[in-house]
């Protein structure tokens, strides 16, 4: 795990700049940073790699690596989990490999024989920077479902990339403002792929290639994705020994590694199961949970119950009401992009806790979009058509301030919608005045298939990769930590879409989950309600509301806007209004750094 920069171009660049820009990404890698460059032969370039040293510790895996003929050149962020059998299948067609087990040359060779369909035979997560002279082409490669970063500026001549787009604006003078995608940002929490908060700028989508060509003297660049989840919709009859088996198997894998690894242990049914699968092999457990002192949002008895019962080497973080503006700061240092969840602060200074003790942690990330356990999947399933409108049309009548007015869209006979009116917040658009109508959906309902399959589809095609893969990969990653996700694993993914849904219950979700935890830890356990990872937003937001006020008023986003949100946000002091206000302060905070 690790993070990478670089830039290529037809003309003569300084590399202090370069220099000067891998600073933000040295968290991502500390334990090694190499550089490589040329100013010869069709183009100018400057790699530079940091590295997390997980796997093949050895100074021969180290990044950038270069093949022996000096041909192709990789750079490689993740963790390929079935590296060792493409090592081998490789080898049979006589490959030679110079390191001990390095997945980076497995990636290397692999394409360097196969072309870029040898990323169909990845079983991991990654993002990928691969330039072949020989073809003179570069490839920008992510993964699946967008568990490791790739952000880029392509000109006609020049190419910046990395891991970290504060990085690789340092590149660039004349940064401007994408003022349509902090729209976005205003409604959603967040700024979707492939769009950054800055013109110019993008980041690879999940699944996706970025194939560019630099043979007739300027960069010319083509999109080519080689992975649908559409293409596994199938309805072949589901067994859940051959789910428990993959799963099983995806664990398993993710506990190997050259150091030590730790793992996550929030209390809830995902991460306590990977707990209860490794606790049945015979793994020794190190956990890490958190208590929080508001019983609302605090679920360490549920955790320190199952670290008792699988009797793990169990470290607890307390997080309390009077959590400190340092503790803010960092959390939100920790991002790249303007993110609203407020769980990213505990997710941070979690994530700091373990790197305290392990490189490698195992998170139980992409249950509820696997097995549906949100509950927004299922209000929609039970939404019937034959519901009245009458409530949902309430919505036009509800005053914005008082909250995005979800209870009444949910009414919708439209399952978009319905399935929407969890994510969007129309209403604080009204509240700063911006036309709703402006805002691109980031979010669509296929109604094309099975509805259950379609809402797994869009939870994977945004909130998975824009919200929960980018909270993880960002607070863990600024902690030089690197975390491992097996329900995020493809073939989990495809054995869910390609099978019957049987197993789903909208009176009990995760049921199949429920199931497999019950028999230890008994129905209390399995059957209690979600609360979900998240600090107590509210006191701290109206605990500081003078301070956020002045901040804001005195920053560069509101008053670019027509109306100020605050006068009537701070007098309903609700749950959703703080959030709301956190999502400001998060995004004047973000901004402040430029």
């Amino acid at each position: 795990m690790c993070g990478f920069l670089g830039k290529v171009s037809f003309y003569d660049f300084n590399e202090d700049e370069l220099l000067n820009a891998n600073q933000s990404i040295v968290c991502r890698g500390p334990d090694c940073t190499k550089s490589i460059s040329s100013a010869d032969g069709d183009l100018n370039y400057s790699f530079w790699f940091n590295r997390l040293s997980i796997l093949d510790l050895s100074q021969d895996a180290d990044q950038p690596m270069v093949s022996k003929d000096s041909n192709y050149i990789l750079m490689f962020n993740g963790e390929i989990y079935n590296h060792r059998s493409l090592r081998k299948d490789l080898e049979k067609r006589g490959v030679t490999f110079y390191t001990s087990h390095s997945d980076t040359e497995v990636i290397l060779n692999g394409i360097s024989e196969f072309g870029i369909t040898f990323i169909n035979k990845l079983r991991g997560q990654f993002s990928i920077f691969y330039l072949d002279k020989k073809l003179k082409k570069i490839l920008l490669i992510r993964d699946r479902v967008g568990q490791k970063p790739l952000y880029y500026r392509i000109e006609k001549d020049s190419l910046i990339f990395g891991s970290n787009l504060l990085a690789i604006t340092k590149l660039d003078s004349n940064l401007n403002i994408n003022f349509e995608e902090v729209n976005h940002y205003l409604n959603y929490g967040v700024i979707s792929s492939p769009h950054t908060p800055f013109k110019k700028f993008k980041k690879i989508l999940p699944a996706q290639i970025v194939e560019i060509n630099y043979s007739n003297s300027e960069l010319e660049s083509k999109e080519i994705s080689f992975w649908k989840l559409e293409d596994h919709i199938d309805n072949k009859q589901f067994d859940e020994e051959e789910f428990f088996d993959i799963f099983s198997e995806s664990i398993k894998i993710r506990t190997l590694a050259d150091v030590p690894v730790g793992n996550f242990l929030s209390g809830g049914l995902d991460s306590s199961s990977i707990v209860k699968n490794l606790s049945d092999a015979g793994s020794k457990i190190n956990s890490f949970s958190v208590n929080i002192d508001n019983p609302k949002y605090d679920e360490s008895r549920w955790s320190q119950l199952v670290a008792d019962k699988y009797n793990t080497n169990h470290r607890s973080v307390d997080i309390t009401s009077n959590i400190t503006q340092n503790d803010i700061n960092q959390s939100l240092d920790s991002l790249d992009e303007p993110y609203s969840d407020p769980s990213v602060v505990p997710s941070y200074i979690l994530s700091k806790e373990i790197s305290n003790h392990f490189k490698v942690a195992i998170s139980g990330d992409g249950g509820d979009e696997l097995l549906g356990g949100y509950f927004r999947t299922h209000a929609t399933l039970r939404n019937k058509s034959s519901l009245s409108n009458g409530v949902s049309k309430l919505y036009n009548f509800y005053p914005p301030s008082f909250g995005t007015g979800n209870f009444f869209l949910s009414k919708s006979k439209d399952h978009n919608i319905v399935y929407k009116s969890f994510l969007e917040d129309n209403n604080l658009l009204n509240l700063i005045g911006i036309d709703r109508n402006s805002i691109n959906n980031y979010i669509r309902i296929n109604n094309d298939i099975d509805l259950y399959k379609a809402l797994l589809i869009a939870d994977y095609k945004f909130y998975l990769p824009e919200m929960m893969m980018f909270k993880v990969d960002r607070t863990s990653m600024a902690n030089s930590l690197e975390v491992r996700s097996p329900f995020v694993d493809h073939l989990l993914i495809e054995y869910i879409l390609s099978h019957s849904t049987e197993y789903l219950e909208t009176s009990s979700p995760k049921k199949l989950l429920k199931k497999y935890m019950l028999k230890d830890m008994g129905s209390d356990f399995v059957n209690r309600s979600k609360k979900g990872f998240i600090f107590d937003i509210e006191n701290w937001v109206y605990k500081n509301i003078n301070f956020i006020e002045q901040y804001l008023l005195e920053g560069k986003i509101i008053n670019a806007y027509n109306k100020n949100p605050l006068k009537v946000l701070k007098i309903n002091k609700s749950r959703i209004n703080s959030n709301r206000i956190w999502k400001l302060f998060v995004l004047e905070y973000y901004f402040s750094k430029f």
